[in-house]
């Protein structure tokens, strides 16, 4: 299954980014931290080494993610060169406030009234920027939606007289080389609903969860996994959950059950969890 979401919004989007990035000092990309690979942008990357930007990886939602796997990701992160990286929850106000103290070694000139630090939040759809972005500021007002790509266009804003933040539309990249990649960013609820069917992405992570946590499967929905695949956890769930399609024949509604996976998943309902692990940077499978 290949998935590809590009709509025509973050072409225009990418264009401004590009010119926005000559008068900011670090980028802050959030990265969603069940899967920090599969959720940095490529493009992000060139466009911050073609204007030699510094750049504070945030790994957001790190409260759903495996702590262990997620500390890995820092570990090889903070070894790059002008890279820092942390790993927070956005909606958590002490963990936000971080974030400057974190960006100002990267761009140490830029301390004063005269010559405030100049962030710019950048990430992929549904990250969670503009709910860190409202945390950051102490109040509402990025736009924050259940829906990939809410943000459309770069909002501005002072957080106090030394430092200044642009918070970005939700960038993908054209064209999803891998289709590993897209059934991640598919999992996160990182492309729009119109390009993926849930089944299919649901199966992924059940095979997913089934590899690496098996346990928190058999917690949440009472079976035993043995030797159940990414369709035998779906159809679990739909006998678990009475998920029946209407009709003479009564069969399971496994879409049902899809959706019910997916929708636990992102709430952590299921428990803390990472989908890929540095060195190599691949699934958990």
């Amino acid at each position: 299954m290949s998935i590809q979401w590009f709509p025509g919004h973050m072409n225009r989007a990418r264009r401004e980014v590009a010119k926005t990035m000559e008068a900011i000092d670090v980028i802050v990309e959030v990265l969603d931290a069940r899967v920090p690979e599969a959720s940095s942008n490529p493009m992000i990357a060139e466009l911050r080494q073609h204007r030699q930007r510094p750049c504070l990886k945030v790994l957001n939602k790190a409260d759903l993610a495996d702590p262990v796997v997620t500390q890995a990701w820092l570990n090889k992160y903070n070894q790059e060169d002008h890279l820092n990286a942390i790993a927070l929850s956005g909606k958590r106000a002490g963990q936000a406030a971080k974030i400057p103290s974190f960006c100002q070694p990267l761009a140490p000139s830029r301390n004063s009234v005269t010559k405030p630090l100049r962030m710019l939040i950048m990430g992929i759809p549904n990250v969670g920027k503009s709910t860190l972005v409202n945390t950051l500021l102490k109040r509402r007002l990025a736009q924050v939606g259940n829906e990939p790509a809410v943000t459309k266009s770069q909002q501005c804003h002072i957080l106090n007289s030394r430092t200044t933040l642009i918070d970005s539309p939700g960038l993908l990249w054209p064209k999803i080389k891998h289709p590993i990649v897209g059934l991640m960013l598919a999992t996160i609820h990182a492309i729009g609903a119109n390009a993926v069917i849930d089944e299919e992405i649901a199966e992924f992570l059940a095979t997913t969860l089934l590899a690496r946590y098996p346990g928190l499967l058999t917690a949440r929905y009472g079976f035993i996994e043995d030797g159940l695949d990414g369709v035998g956890v779906l159809e679990a769930i739909a006998t678990k959950r009475g998920c029946m399609r209407k009709g003479k024949a009564r069969e399971l509604d496994k879409e049902k059950a899809a959706r019910i996976l997916l929708t636990e998943y992102r709430n952590g309902i299921l428990g803390r969890t990472s989908l890929e692990r540095p060195e190599p940077c691949q699934p958990l499978v």
